[in-house]
């Protein structure tokens, strides 16, 4: 009886052992004849809650995609790429990029052409990285596996097959397997959950709401402006029935709104999610749209002016002249027409903007309405109350409006040809040489709100008013904090807008890391790059928070440790996990933290999803599936899984030069600074004894 306690007591403690190693995803695969020569891969992904994935298509800067292998086979053939439902877009702050993701239950599908009378299989493996709000878990390779049924012989021999599409193929159809005829296991299957509709719903708002500003604003432009009394003359000339010119105000607010609505569906059909993916990561779209936001700059500095064709003009004002209850609606298309030199730039760069900025087909004719909406209220307010039109000046000061305009045009252009840079690897716009244009681009503007500089179409500012003073104070303020970034300052506050760090040719503050230790030798001073050897493994491509100091190869810190006599803190960790870098900037960041690892400690971290770096055939290990494991991520993920039972970054140990670990628990994502330091003294604490 004993005996047998024993050996359960064993069987319950390896389970409770290695449930740590997490699996928050389970897959299902099922196939569906969908014609006599082709079927249908159907993979489905279910998550476990607070779980995701990410898109094949998510940004390169951000964290990794998920990715499907297939093996060659001569029995079929594939037709197109795999197809996803439409993922979750949000912008990660820790990426500084939109992050597009999964949860809850996810179906990728692969049209494959049948090319064999027999039944045969279909195998691979898909690679993916898993996140929830605590750890993430480094990508591996899953074998899969579909049995597919054998075609007829006539349809092997007819059946034509589609070429693989460039673009990327995303499903509109968002549901999951709520479909039996996609899961073989339909009972168990549930339809995907919904990408937060609430934030989806309020992005939208947003939109609207900053188009409705953006409309508003062309009041303020010289094209706009001095229409304004002689639109609302239109109105309230030769007639006393004030109920009747009220009514056409309206009709001429509404026509506005109507046309630009129109265009607005008319682009929204246009630009489906595939179309508005393609604008916003291309480079081609994206170059377009700088060249776009550059002409239109330079219109609004007076080097030319864009108009709408003459003829459309005439030919609207001409309907305009025959009165009647259409005349408000050629009314307001003769304003819009006219006014096309000024609104233009301005609905360009927020179409531009917003449209590549949403994966909602809707967005467009959202923009458009709003727009149509800011543009037509002035007019139709004014019209409705037409003695205040009497108390409105125009001046010089609609010029300085629109040439204001041109510095934004040309300073926020430049973050869509920073976005086909990155795209091409063309190296055009480091970090550094993307601040320097700001800074020049936003000093001029400063200079010329000071009156400093004059553009065509500007009067000599003898005095300014105390707006403009306090706007010109504010510019040159943003002037002046941009200008650490020259230096590796992080600028949270537009990261967004900016170039990667890595991209940064010159970082101060990295450069101070580097070089911290000068020592005398023999009399001679002589300057030592760092406390840790400089030729140590893949210290040339991998790299921990500025500050510290770090190996990244466990057997060297090891060693290192034994020489030193220190214990040895093995970080392991991700190039794409934002829970690390969590865990970096919050916690390690603390100067007692800070002080503990780098005097008391040997930091090794060891990246998890680093698979670009190939290792020595000598290096290479073999998992408990007979996988020969030939990149340093995936031999780091191999040992902390058969080590240590866990899958998930980050993920901290302290050991002793032979491997002994120094504490109970070994310690997971928590940002508690505090328990992190008591953790860090338990494990030296038990190292000294």
């Amino acid at each position: 009886m004993k005996k047998f306690f024993l050996t359960l007591g064993a069987i319950v403690l390896s389970t409770l052992m290695w449930a740590q190693q997490l699996d928050p995803v389970k897959w299902t695969y099922s196939v569906k004849e969908t014609s006599a020569s082709e079927a249908e891969l159907v993979f489905t992904a279910k998550l476990d809650a607070g779980w995701h994935l990410y898109s094949q298509y998510t940004d390169p800067m951000g964290p990794i995609a998920i990715s499907f292998e297939f093996n060659e086979s001569k029995d079929y053939q594939r037709i197109g790429k795999v197809s996803e439902p439409k993922p979750h877009v949000e912008f990660e702050k820790e990426f500084g990029c939109e992050v597009k993701s999964f949860s809850g239950t996810v179906v990728f599908r692969q049209k494959v052409k049948r090319l064999s009378e027999k039944d045969f299989k279909v195998t691979g493996t898909v690679s993916y990285q898993l996140c929830n709000d605590g750890s993430c878990i480094a990508p591996e390779d899953y074998d899969f596996s579909f049995t597919v049924p054998g075609a007829k012989a006539e349809e092997v021999a007819a059946a034509p097959v589609e070429e693989t599409p460039e673009e990327p193929e995303i499903s509109e159809n968002s549901e999951s397997s709520e479909n039996s005829e996609y899961s073989e296991n339909p009972e168990n299957s549930e339809p995907q959950e919904p990408a937060e509709p609430e934030k989806k719903n309020q992005s939208l708002l947003v939109i609207f709401l900053l188009a409705i500003g953006g409309g508003i604003l062309t009041m303020f432009t010289p094209c706009v402006f001095p229409m304004i009394p002689m639109t609302v003359n239109f109105f309230m000339h030769n007639s006393d029935n004030k109920r009747k010119n009220r009514r056409q105000a309206w009709m001429f607010g509404f026509s506005i709104v109507f046309l630009f609505a129109v265009m607005g569906a008319i682009l929204s059909g246009i630009f489906g999610p595939e179309a508005l993916y393609t604008l916003g990561t291309h480079w081609i779209p994206n170059l377009l749209f700088f060249i776009i936001f550059f002409v239109f700059a330079l219109s609004f500095f007076g080097l030319f002016e864009i108009t709408m064709p003459e003829k459309w003009i005439n030919s609207s004002d001409e309907q305009v002249d025959k009165g009647g209850w259409l005349a408000p609606f050629f009314l307001a298309l003769t304003t819009v027409l006219v006014s096309f030199s000024c609104t233009g730039p301005i609905l360009g760069a927020a179409l531009v903007g917003l449209t590549t900025s949403s994966t909602d087909r809707w967005v467009s004719l959202v923009t458009m309405l709003g727009f149509g909406i800011g543009f037509a209220a002035p007019f139709t307010l004014l019209a409705m109350f037409p003695q205040v039109v009497k108390k409105m000046k125009s001046g010089s000061w609609l010029n300085t409006v629109k040439v204001t305009f041109a510095f934004l045009e040309l300073a926020f252009g430049l973050k869509f040809l920073q976005q086909a840079d990155l795209y091409c690897n063309w190296g055009l716009l480091p970090r550094d040489t993307y601040l320097a244009l700001w800074i020049v681009i936003f000093g001029l503007l400063g200079f010329y709100l000071l009156g400093k500089l004059r553009f065509k179409g500007d009067d000599e500012v003898k005095e300014i008013s105390t707006l403009r003073l306090f706007i010109a104070i504010a510019d040159l303020a943003f002037v002046v904090w941009m200008i650490p970034g020259l230096w590796g300052a992080p600028l949270k506050g537009i990261s967004g807008f900016l170039p990667p760090m890595e991209s940064q040719s010159f970082n101060i503050e990295k450069i101070v890391a580097e070089n911290t230790q000068a020592i005398n030798q023999a009399g001679n001073q002589t300057i030592q790059y760092g406390k840790l050897p400089a030729d140590r493994k893949y210290a040339d491509k991998l790299h921990v928070p500025l500050g510290f100091e770090a190996f990244f190869d466990l057997n060297e810190a090891k060693a290192y440790a034994r020489q030193e006599g220190k214990p040895v803190f093995i970080d392991f960790t991700g190039k794409t996990c934002a829970n690390c870098r969590e865990m970096e900037h919050y916690v390690w960041t603390d100067p007692e933290v800070k002080r503990i690892l780098n005097e008391e400690f040997v930091m090794v971290s060891l990246y998890a999803d680093e698979n670009t770096i190939q290792l020595p055939e000598k290096e290479w290990v073999t998992d408990d599936k007979g996988r020969v494991l030939k990149t340093l991520g995936r031999r780091n993920l191999n040992y902390q899984k058969t080590a240590f039972n866990m899958n998930a970054q980050p993920y901290y140990v302290i050991v002793d030069a032979d491997g002994k670990v120094l504490t109970k628990e070994n310690y997971k994502y928590d940002r508690d600074v505090q328990k992190f330091i008591n953790w860090l003294n338990e494990g030296l604490n038990n190292y000294k004894q």
